[in-house]
């Protein structure tokens, strides 16, 4: 076993890593950026080392810096968490290249499994049928529109490094294919490092049905269970749950697809294999492999009693597991035992369409009690920083039935206190309660498809009065109930990530947020309608489109792309 492990991560998924380790008599070695030198994995961890800088270019996604880190500290070990470098073939080459462990699949395996388009024609070779799509990458606008006239719209244009919903757009016409690919091959180079990207029939209402594996050694994989991922917004997991409810008897078919994938490809360590089920004709197909300890590992493990963090660490120290497939399923030791739900609490505004809020927390308490765990690598006093991923903390609910543990996470979420900024409570208070999450018939729609309306800001940007004074919402739960409020909007925030001085007929589009403009749409002298888009800001790993909220002709534009903004900076003013 290792006596030394650097965690190339963050936040709440390097504390988590950082516990096991600890457990298991392990020292462990944290890396940090300049904001989050404070940070709560730093003060866990037995040493640490500063990567100079805030972009995840030259911090957490720095090989060289990660490496030298590992080798100067005497770390025998890298673990990369999940994000940043865990799938990044280069990374395990460099590592392994250095003399130390890399906590993950080797380099074949991630090139095979971690490029989407790669892990698509493996799937069709091990008889597994993918989603219906191209199994080469796209080379141009041509093609896409080709495709969409063949197969129909809507047509998901995805990136090939991609995950997590990164790099993931929907063109519902052939209208929108220019706008679409553009964003969709921006979002891969700049999240994955390289801009490929392919093309999927988008199944209109699926249920995202996810397989954990672990592999020992090449064709030596386990399958533990199924996930229900359905409810997502903008493609991203809001809610996950095990077992799945509504479709037991596909649960073992799904595992066996599972397991000739991930063998296909030489897989090694955990992993997760990713489908999409149409419920009306209850057939499902394979969708992508992420190579990586995926962010809902947690009701896996509780369900099964686990340690998958554990197990990874086991498998990358030549360790047998210590337990087979039959002890996986029922009847065995570690068989399946009750229900689980993990709610993934962020730093966004549901009633914004979900928004990034960075910020300070300015108070926080975890809930507690029988059947509840909380991952989180934040607490009170510290700040979400604009550079890095929305997650705060994890809530998991476990209970002896499904509804008990929707039930547990209520009253879990209940207790939980986040304030200073807003976060995804609300929204997952209403999802819980909806019939569609009580009846289990959820789908990848649910989320931004009705359930969640009452959280929706105005459908037009000027909810103002005689005056000229803008209103915008805010929700509260009043007795477990969402309940939609209106007051005075601030001088430099809106609905719509932009604000209206309308008492003197100007309009000013405003950045919502910390962040950087990756890209400005319009010039001085160009005529816009309200609701056009004047620039894209990225914060928080999320691309935010900034809208005239009047018509009119742009008078002025102050910013250019690659500029980072503050919160209130003044992008575009419209007359």
């Amino acid at each position: 076993m290792f006596s030394k492990i650097l965690i190339a991560n963050r936040g709440e998924i390097a504390v988590r890593v950082a516990r096991t380790c600890r457990e298991l008599g392990i020292k462990v070695v944290a890396v940090h950026s300049d904001a989050d030198a404070r940070a709560r994995h730093v003060a866990l961890a037995d040493e640490a080392v500063h990567l100079s800088g805030v972009a995840p270019a030259e911090t957490y996604l720095n090989i060289p810096a990660v490496v030298d880190a590992a080798r100067r500290t005497g770390a025998e070990a890298i673990h990369p968490g999940y994000g940043f470098l865990s799938e990044r073939a280069e990374a395990a080459e460099a590592v392994a290249d250095a003399g130390l462990v890399w906590i993950g699949p080797p380099p074949g395996a991630l090139r095979l499994a971690g490029d989407k388009v790669q892990s698509r024609r493996l799937a069709e070779s091990a008889g597994v049928a993918p989603v219906p799509g191209t199994l080469e990458p796209v080379e141009g606008l041509d093609e896409v529109v080709a495709f969409g006239d063949r197969h129909g719209y809507p047509v998901a244009i995805k990136a090939a490094g991609g995950g997590g919903g990164r790099g993931l757009k929907v063109a519902r016409s052939a209208e929108e294919v220019p706008a679409a690919l553009e964003s969709a091959i921006r979002e891969a180079q700049s999240y994955f490092g390289y801009g490929d990207v392919y093309l999927e029939r988008y199944l209109p209402a699926p249920k995202h049905i996810e397989v954990q594996v672990l592999a020992e050694a090449p064709g030596r994989t386990l399958w533990l269970g199924a996930r229900d991922c359905s409810l997502q917004r903008r493609h991203q997991k809001l809610v996950e749950e095990t077992p799945p409810a509504g479709f037991a008897e596909l649960v073992p078919a799904m595992g066996q697809a599972a397991l000739d994938v991930a063998n296909a490809c030489g897989y090694v360590n955990a992993g997760t294999v990713e489908f999409l089920l149409d419920p009306g004709d209850r057939q499902f197909y394979f969708l992508e492999v992420n190579a990586r300890l995926q962010v809902e590992h947690t009701v896996t493990e509780e369900v099964h009693g686990l340690d998958l963090v554990a197990a990874q660490i086991r498998i990358a120290a030549g360790a047998p597991l210590g337990f087979e497939q039959g002890d996986l399923l029922p009847g065995g030791i570690l068989r399946p035992r009750g229900h689980a739900i993990e709610c993934r609490i962020n730093a966004e505004d549901p009633a914004k369409g979900f928004l990034p809020t960075p910020g300070r927390i300015a108070r926080y308490q975890e809930p507690g009690g029988p059947g509840i765990r909380v991952d989180s690598g934040f607490g009170e006093g510290d700040e979400i920083p604009p550079a890095y991923d929305s997650l705060i903390a994890k809530v998991v609910a476990w209970a002896p039935t499904r509804e008990d543990a929707r039930r547990r996470m209520l009253r879990a979420l209940e207790e939980f206190v986040i304030e200073g900024i807003p976060t995804t409570m609300p929204a997952h208070k209403i999802l819980l309660g909806s019939p569609q999450f009580v009846d289990g018939t959820y789908t990848t729609r649910t989320a931004e498809g009705g359930a969640l309306e009452m959280l929706r800001g105005p459908t037009v940007p000027a909810a103002a009065d005689t005056s000229g004074r803008r209103w915008e919402p805010v929700v509260l739960m009043i007795e477990g109930s969402a309940v939609r409020l209106w007051h005075p909007a601030m001088a430099a925030s809106a609905a719509a990530g932009s604000t209206a001085r309308r008492g003197s007929g100007q309009g000013s589009v405003v950045a919502p947020m910390h962040g950087t403009i990756i890209k400005v749409l319009v010039r001085p002298g160009d005529v816009v309608e309200s609701g056009d888009a004047v620039a894209i800001l990225e914060a928080m790993k999320m691309e935010t489109q900034l809208t005239a909220a009047v018509g009119g002709t742009v008078k002025a534009v102050e910013v250019e792309t690659g500029d980072i903004v503050e919160s209130g900076r003044i992008v575009a003013v419209i007359e």
